[in-house]
């Protein structure tokens, strides 16, 4: 089994040991515990379109060999919630707000945003609930064999600064029908943890495997 950790290999290492371990003889080895098959892809933030590139290439193959891979983009994820839940007019109020708050102070804008939002995007039934219906949605478009499927979960900056990632993978536990979801992080390795746009205080809540 490979290692969680791929040091000195660089973003190309890592999205090859990734694909390996996806499409090893037995089924995807990405983690070894049950109703938790997630893996993290770590890269540093002006990497982004590199990864894009690696990912491309990758997806052409396993697509090659018939697997059903879906590409969710949080930031879409995270727009569409909040159309939905608060409509136009609130939310153009609550972006008003922010500028005039940003205007006197930048800090104190940003946690208002974070406790206006937190509601609407924390917990099971916040953008986990979201991603858990998208990726039955595509099972359902797709009905392939779990171990021959892939969700990606991409453009995770636009969380930042208000979300963790590492609790969006725990409340998406056992809510993915098992199949392998792939997060791509944008960060860096710190402090024994995962700092989020290379901002955040390390964060040492995570147990999937790492790929970095």
């Amino acid at each position: 089994m490979t290692d969680d950790l791929y040091p000195g290999e660089g973003l190309a290492g890592a999205v090859m040991a990734l694909e390996r371990d996806l499409t090893a003889p037995t089924g995807p080895r990405i983690s070894t515990m049950r109703n938790h098959n997630f893996a993290i892809l770590v890269y540093r933030p002006d990497k982004e379109f590199q990864l894009r590139q690696l990912l491309r290439t990758m997806i052409g193959r396993l697509e090659a060999e018939h697997w059903a891979v879906d590409s969710l983009a949080l930031h879409q994820v995270l727009f569409e919630r909040l159309r939905t839940r608060l409509g136009a007019e609130e939310l153009q109020s609550l972006v008003e707000r922010e500028r005039r708050l940003h205007a006197r102070s930048p800090e104190r804008a940003m946690n208002d945003l974070r406790q206006r939002l937190a509601e609407h995007i924390d917990g099971p039934g916040g953008l986990a609930a979201d991603i858990e219906q998208r990726i039955k949605a595509f099972r359902e478009r797709r009905p392939a064999d779990p171990d021959r499927t892939l969700v990606l979960l991409g453009r995770t900056g636009a969380l930042y600064p208000f979300f963790r990632s590492s609790a969006l993978l725990k409340h998406l536990g056992g809510r993915t029908d098992n199949v392998p979801v792939v997060l791509l992080y944008p960060g860096e390795q710190r402090d024994g943890g995962l700092s989020f746009m290379q901002e955040l205080e390390s964060d040492r809540d995570y147990r999937p495997r790492i790929y970095a």
